[in-house]
């Protein structure tokens, strides 16, 4: 719950300590914000450019296929890294899977997300994640040093804020997707691919602030049917990209069951001191 969490989070527009009171958090200088009847707040500043935000669609197909267990195996390593954390920050946590999953007893979770419409069901994954709308691009909602534990899985990365809110001797988790990473779909549908210099660029997004401690490959193999291949589809960033029509027609053309590959690289990183 937000309750759980409110000592952790700042005012967006003064940085100062929120309360919460009467479905609404509050600085002591006046600013206060609405939280909506789900669960979450609204720390956002500004406007979100279009296109960033999960639509209700894609929220509805990432829900469906975490919630088959296709990605267990990463929320699985994930938890292994929050084994001492207290406090657990998802910047970009989308529905809150992979940081419910990580979280231990007693430990608190902060799940920040530009989508609302995500931070719905991130708001209810579990009962002591507290869900706020934040821009990760953004200075973060949260205080100095708060976090033992940031998880990045398959979103964008802001290191000077990350390492500002990680507390010493904090682990910053990064998962991203490799080359091979939904093969074949990705040809075989036209979707999206994964640059070769992916690697370098998320080095370079964290040079100075952060060194690598390890990395592992987390790769195995899943059989999807159709409406599994949609839900895989319309939840990540093809969906912007690809006639939701010529999808549907290019998905019934492939087997009924189709072996794919889920791929990805968890990094792990220590803050620089």
């Amino acid at each position: 719950m937000l309750a759980d969490v409110i000592e952790h989070l700042a005012c967006p527009v003064c940085r100062g300590d929120l309360t919460l009171a009467g479905g609404t958090a509050r600085c002591l200088n006046g600013h206060a914000f609405d939280v909506a009847r789900q669960g979450y707040v609204s720390l956002r500043t500004g406007s979100a450019p279009a296109g960033t935000a999960d639509t209700p669609a894609m929220v509805e197909a990432r829900a469906a296929f975490l919630g088959a267990g296709h990605f267990a195996p990463v929320a699985a390593r994930l938890r292994e890294l929050a084994e001492s954390a207290h406090v657990v920050l998802d910047a970009g946590a989308g529905t809150g899977y992979h940081l419910a999953t990580a979280l231990r007893p007693e430990a608190a979770g902060i799940a920040l997300d530009i989508s609302k419409h995500a931070l719905r069901r991130a708001a209810r994954a579990h009962p002591r994640i507290g869900a706020a709308v934040a821009d990760v691009w953004r200075p973060l909602p949260v205080k100095d040093a708060r976090a033992d534990l940031l998880l990045n899985v398959f979103a964008p990365r802001n290191g000077p804020e990350f390492a500002r809110v990680l507390a010493p001797g904090g682990t910053l988790a990064v998962v991203t997707p490799t080359s091979r990473h939904l093969s074949p779909l990705v040809g075989r549908l036209g979707l999206l691919s994964v640059g070769e210099d992916k690697e370098r660029r998320l080095g370079e997004t964290l040079s100075g602030r952060f060194t690598e401690a390890e990395h592992m490959i987390e790769e195995y193999e899943i059989s999807l049917g159709h409406e599994d291949v949609e839900a895989a589809v319309a939840m990540g960033p093809s969906a912007w990209h690809t006639d939701p029509v010529a999808r549907k027609i290019a998905i019934s053309r492939l087997p009924d069951v189709l072996a794919v590959n889920v791929s990805c690289r968890i990094s792990v990183f220590r803050k620089i001191t």
